[in-house]
């Protein structure tokens, strides 16, 4: 019998760069912006290095650790994940790269899977997703990883609003 199931889409995962990232969020890292000396001349300050939203007066921030295993590749994006209401940022604490993949939203209210994209993130590198943005959850690449978390949130259902797609979508990441 023939297998008459039309291939995965794939996509190509990109590095990270704050121009690239900038339609879905900020891409922070010390050196990006300014900084200015700090604590008594041992440290520099990088002040602003993201957008940080929170659409709900009654939700609190929470900063929370993930701990990520890494997943094979090429990885297979089977939904994407938004928070209608904050930002969310992932600063991570222990890490070599991490996969980020991002989505436009569609007239409909969910992600554009048309414009799809992905980022391989570097050491030093977090990102922090603008409210609403379509994202996939974190994924660890190489090594396990650790990530502090920030977004707002007061426990109902618009703290995360998942999509699930019927028709996956491939992510080739080079080395």
């Amino acid at each position: 019998m023939k297998d008459t199931s039309a291939p995965l889409r794939s996509i190509v995962a990109l590095p990270l760069t704050p121009e690239g990232f900038a339609p879905f969020g900020d891409v922070v890292s010390a050196g990006l912006k300014s900084g200015a000396s700090a604590n008594q001349g041992t440290a520099v300050r990088f002040d602003w290095s993201a957008r940080l939203e929170n659409g709900r007066p009654g939700a609190k921030p929470n900063l929370a650790v993930f701990r990520s295993v890494p997943q094979p590749l090429p990885f297979t994006v089977k939904l994407l994940e938004h928070h209608p209401q904050s930002s969310q940022a992932f600063l991570p604490m222990r890490c070599s790269r991490f996969l980020v993949c991002v989505a436009p939203t569609a007239p409909s209210g969910g992600p554009d899977l048309d414009g799809l994209v992905a980022f391989v993130c570097g050491p030093g590198q977090g990102v922090n997703y603008h409210r609403g943005v379509w994202h996939h959850p974190i994924i660890a690449l190489d090594e396990p990883a650790e990530f502090a978390m920030l977004a707002w949130e007061d426990g109902g259902a618009e703290d995360c609003v998942v999509r699930q797609f019927s028709t996956p979508v491939s992510v080739i990441v080079g080395d």
